[in-house]
């Protein structure tokens, strides 16, 4: 009987052999955790993976989290550890979600094991333990290892019995705001829209809650909101007990576009948005200025709750989360909370700023759509230096977004070092990327790829995403030519999230229109609502332009065109080159309905499968 695959995906794995630390150490694998084997290995452009190592979890002793002071000089960030004979793995996941995943699976195939009784929650560097200071690499550990699962990361209330009865009398119904993946196995994992029964809400960050199959745990209190009644105060955007003159006042000092709050109107029960915006007034000059909404709720029995436009939500958190997104009427999207209390968070300013005597800026590679791109060097290494055309972007935004940006980290997206304020134009700061974009490199090497690069191509793009998917982080101009390919041919996902900060008036795409429409979903088109599922409609186009080798989607047919055809529900035909497997991701990714689309993590599963991983 084969062993049954339970876990895989792209981490990180650190040299064994090496004392020292350094990036050179460390190396990017591909992992496959099934009921027999913890294997990893090398992926090669065009070529089958090399099997790299393959541990038998009979013999592993312990998998837990690493905790460590120490800088991490790899690009993921979140370290976990299996210990197996008489050696140490270190692995570094991309986020939170993945590694604790990962360590349940681990722990739940291991823990009938002979296990450790101790383990080292530090890293074993420089010839001694750091928690412990033991120099002996195979001391015995300093902290009690549990094999049932995680630490406890919070103090919380008990769980009902699940024998127990309950009553939806008295109990509150709340609506998930967005996903949630579930960090221990007290928590209970969200679906976005979906409804759920409050079960506890006594401790102010984790409220205990039920699904519709009876499922009990816990999830973050700002995940979900009340489906009735009013209770905002755990969001730091409702200031109560403020007037309009107090929130214009509060939010004029912050000074910042989108700068926003709820509070309470005149009228007992009635919310105000206070927004604020510097847009260019009837005379065509900056005019800072704070605009007001009410929220107002339609006539009909479900008492829905919308703004300036029609969109309608079940919760006012709802309606908030979807405006922090998407401007949809506003004069701006809400961009920054503000309180009484204080105001948005800020980065430390040295972490993103460049400085320019450091730059030094080399020949011009090319002409993008925000500007001139050059490469050019930076702290002894190769950089691209796209210099934003001055009126074309909004400096002071994407000077706030690009400490978010630079949060970002993920071996399938091109790594933004930084921002250049000091010079005029700014400039931005990438990595470097020898290849150059993708859709050239595509009709560059025309009849000259094969299939398992282009799967490869379409799987590296999909990883990217994801990450992007799972950080809730919206790319909205998803396309081949805004991905770029290095010197071993690794394709990653560039310039996400920049068109929001493109003035309305500057933003033309590469096909002449104010949005892409070739690679748009129908809602975007119609609707500017944007979303994740509408970046996997745009990877279905990536997709289909891979396995065309560079063609242009719909390259016969203006944008009104395409539009009609969208509406009569017709798509892009099946490319030559295309395997039906392939294919049917590449219609999946073009449902009408945007929760009839997949996750981009479930296509990272669909087309890591496809891939020759047989090891």
């Amino acid at each position: 009987m084969f062993p049954r695959v339970i876990l895989k995906g792209t981490m990180i794995k650190k040299s064994q052999q090496k004392k020292r630390t350094s990036p050179c150490n460390y190396k990017e694998r591909f992992f496959v955790l099934d009921t027999q084997d913890l294997k990893y290995s090398e992926r090669r452009p065009g070529k089958k993976p090399m099997l790299k190592g393959c541990i038998e979890l009979s013999r592993i002793k312990c998998v837990e989290t690493v905790c460590t002071d120490i800088p991490i000089p790899c690009s993921y960030k979140y370290p976990f550890q299996v210990f197996h004979d008489n050696h140490y793995l270190y692995i570094f996941a991309p986020d939170n979600d993945c590694r604790q995943r990962w360590v349940r699976a681990l722990k739940e195939e291991t823990k009938n094991n002979y296990l450790v009784k101790k383990y080292h929650p530090n890293l074993w560097n420089d010839g001694k333990w750091r928690c412990c200071q033991q120099t002996e690499k195979l001391a015995t550990g300093c902290h009690m290892y549990n094999p049932e699962g995680c630490a406890s990361k919070k103090p919380l209330p008990q769980l009902p019995d699940p024998e127990m009865e309950l009553h939806d009398s008295g109990r509150q119904v709340v609506i998930a705001l967005q996903d949630y993946t579930p960090l221990g196995d007290d928590d209970l994992p969200l679906q976005k829209d979906l409804e759920y029964l409050l079960i506890n809400s006594s401790h102010s960050e984790w409220w205990a809650v039920q699904d519709e199959r009876g499922n009990t745990g816990f999830v973050p209190s700002t995940y979900v909101a009340e489906k009735s009644g009013s209770n905002f105060e755990r969001f730091k955007w409702y200031n109560k007990h403020i007037n309009r003159a107090e929130a214009e006042d509060l939010l004029m000092k912050e000074g910042k576009e989108g700068a926003f709050m709820v509070r309470d109107s005149r009228q007992a029960g009635v919310y105000t948005v206070s927004v604020f915006t510097k847009a260019p007034g009837s005379n065509g000059e900056k005019n800072p200025r704070v605009k007001h909404y009410q929220i107002r709720q339609t006539e009909t029995e479900q008492k829905e709750f919308y703004l300036a436009e029609k969109y309608l939500f079940s919760t006012i958190p709802e309606l908030i989360h979807y405006h922090q997104h998407n401007a949809a009427g506003l004069i701006t999207r809400l961009k920054h909370p503000v309180s009484v209390g204080g105001c948005s968070e800020e980065a430390a300013e040295d972490q993103w700023e460049v400085n320019p005597e450091e730059l030094v800026i080399g020949q011009e590679l090319g002409s993008g759509q925000f500007g001139l791109v050059l490469d050019g060097r930076w702290r002894d290494k190769k950089v691209a230096v796209k210099m934003v055309r001055e009126e074309c972007m909004s400096d002071e935004d994407f000077k706030e977004e690009a400490k978010v940006m630079m949060r970002l980290h993920h071996c399938k997206l091109v790594q933004l070092y930084g921002v250049c304020t000091q010079c005029s134009p700014m400039c931005l700061v990438f990595e470097f990327m020898e290849n150059g974009c993708l859709s050239d490199y595509l009709r560059e090497r025309k009849g000259r790829l094969s299939q398992d690069t282009m799967l490869g191509m379409c799987l590296d793009v999909s990883e990217g995403m994801a990450y992007l998917e799972s950080s809730n982080f919206i790319h909205r101009d998803l396309a081949a030519r805004n991905c770029l390919v290095s010197s071993s041919n690794e394709v990653k996902v560039s310039d996400f999230g920049m068109t929001r900060f493109v003035l309305d008036d500057q933003y033309t795409s590469s096909q002449c229109s104010k949005f892409p429409v070739k690679w748009s979903a129908p809602e975007v088109i119609k609707y500017s609502k944007f979303s994740s599922k509408s970046d996997v409609w745009s990877f279905g186009v990536l997709m289909w332009e891979v396995y065309n080798e560079g063609r242009f989607p719909y390259e016969n047919r203006s944008n009104s065109e395409v539009v009609e055809s969208l509406n009569a529900g017709l798509r892009l035909l099946k490319p030559r080159l295309v395997p039906d497997s392939v294919h049917v991701l590449m219609e999946w990714c073009w449902k009408e309905k945007p929760e009839d689309r997949p996750s981009f993590a479930l296509l990272v599963h669909e087309l890591a499968t496809l891939t020759d991983t047989d090891l």
